[in-house]
């Protein structure tokens, strides 16, 4: 069996060795590419390249390079500094028109969990600015799984939601009684296809929201392309990174539980454990509790209609099952963390209880929850699974590491606004070969198998830099909304 973590090995946070940096001298091939390329661009704009556009060429590509091989600092990225949000409204981008001047009302309801559900409502203002009309504050989601019957205002600061946003998108809070008077039929309702283009909306839900005056739009959620331009990319950020404010009750819980974990440390990781029996009879994935479990996790899938048959062994290898917490702690002891860390667990009702959390209590002692942290305080948010999700949604996104461990509505989310506030170091683990790594860990002493694990972990910690899946998804990579700090050179004069 693997040797245990050693916790008398402090992980390195210095810079690239010079081997490193010799590997990321640029190729003959790619100087000689960009030479040409940079020809062409002299000879049809009359730009001559100067040593200076050479130079920061150049220079990027090494960069890139070195940070491919430079130990990583596993608290946070050395970089973060050269990046911050940029959402702000052009000078080119029109006021939002007034309430009698729109082209009607816009009722949406929303669906799912309180991160699902606020996906929907950023999409919902960006949809109303597409359709020139009064937005209504969204209803969420009361016969979802969770059975929550919170409103937007028991979640969130509605008046600052109104507020924040006016230029941008005229919201009330219901449709005035007159106007509902005047109404010659109830609202229209329909459901827009996921991740509908613009045009369905000016072609297909325009002319009846014209016509009818009022037109709800049922089961919000992703119902908006990735695709948009950047005007409107940046008003998604607006809403989700800005807007989005939680009520008064639910900030101060949260933020009384952040100050208790840095009275206690400096430094905390928060992992979304997201270990529940929903996510894992969803996911179709088997965890080796024989037939008690299968039986238990199919009994809960038939809660959902039409999903697919799936194999639990073909999905854990594809990477589309969550780590166990054992598995979580082994990774992140592997890549540095000691077991003197301070950890917050962000989750519902784990599966297998106090059992399965057993393990990963023993590789992080320092172990927090809301439930332990709050104490009597947490009572009055108990019976709102959406309340409870806010708060742990406040502690993680405070914590100096945030460690998703699926790729749900909360993750991602997190994962973009921690980009969004200067790439606050966010962890996600590469499922698909720290499974393997897992399978043959009793091969290999602890040394190997920390080295291999800090290795596929490259380019999945929340560095600016990191690797995008092939069709990024905006709400996780916001990339319309960060810009980079141009550098100031600093001579020298003898």
């Amino acid at each position: 069996m693997g040797r245990k973590p050693d916790t008398a090995k402090p992980h390195s946070s210095g810079a690239a060795s010079p081997r490193a940096v010799r590997r990321a001298q640029p190729s003959p091939v790619f100087l000689g590419t960009a030479l040409f390329v940079l020809g062409f661009v002299s000879l049809f704009t009359g730009h001559i390249v100067t040593d200076a556009d050479w130079s920061r060429i150049r220079g990027r590509w090494q960069s890139k390079q070195v940070r491919n091989y430079e130990p990583i600092n596993i608290w946070k990225s050395r970089y973060s500094n050269l990046y911050y949000g940029c959402s702000g409204r052009s000078t080119n981008f029109r006021s939002a028109l007034p309430e009698k001047n729109s082209t009607g009302y816009l009722l949406i309801a929303t669906s799912g969990g309180l991160n699902q559900q606020r996906i929907g409502i950023t999409d919902a203002v960006v949809v109303a600015r597409i359709l020139n009309a009064t937005l209504v504050v969204p209803e969420l989601d009361h016969h979802s799984f969770w059975k929550d019957e919170s409103d937007f205002s028991d979640i969130f600061d509605v008046d600052w939601f109104m507020f924040y946003l006016s230029k941008d998108v005229t919201i009330v809070r219901r449709i005035p009684y007159e106007v509902m008077m005047s109404m010659d039929k109830l609202p229209w309702t329909m459901r827009a296809p996921r991740k509908s283009m613009p045009d369905f909306y000016t072609d297909e839900v325009l002319p009846i929201l014209m016509r009818r005056r009022a037109l709800q739009l049922t089961k919000f959620d992703y119902r908006l392309t990735n695709e948009l331009d950047e005007e409107l990319q940046k008003l998604r950020c607006r809403v989700n990174f800005h807007a989005l404010r939680f009520t008064n009750s639910i900030q101060t819980l949260g933020e009384k539980l952040v100050q208790k974990l840095r009275v206690m440390t400096s430094q905390y990781v928060a992992v979304h454990l997201r270990f529940e029996p929903d996510m894992l009879a969803f996911s179709g994935c088997y965890y080796g509790g024989g037939e008690k479990e299968r039986k238990e996790l199919a009994e809960i899938r038939k809660r959902w209609d039409n999903l697919p048959e799936l194999s639990a062994e073909d999905e854990r290898s594809r990477g589309k099952c969550p780590l166990t917490p054992e598995e979580i702690g082994l990774m992140l002891r592997a890549l540095g963390f000691s077991n003197d860390t301070y950890l917050y667990v962000a989750s519902g009702e784990i599966y297998g209880g106090e059992e399965t959390l057993q393990p990963l209590r023993d590789l992080f002692p320092n172990f927090y929850t809301k439930e332990r942290l709050a104490g009597d305080d947490l009572k009055p948010f108990l019976p709102f699974s959406s309340r409870l999700a806010a708060i742990d949604f406040i502690v993680c996104d405070g914590s100096d590491v945030f460690v998703a461990n699926n790729n749900g509505n909360m993750a991602k989310i997190l994962a973009g606004r921690r980009r969004y506030m200067g790439h606050k170091r966010t962890i996600r683990p590469n499922a698909k070969k720290l499974n393997l790594l897992f399978q043959r860990r009793n091969q290999m002493g602890w040394d190997i198998f920390s080295r291999k694990v800090k290795k596929v972990q490259r380019g999945l910690m929340g560095e600016p830099d990191d690797f995008r899946p092939g069709k990024d998804d905006f709400h996780e990579f916001p990339s319309s909304c960060i810009c980079q700090r141009i550098p100031v050179n600093r001579s020298v004069t003898a």
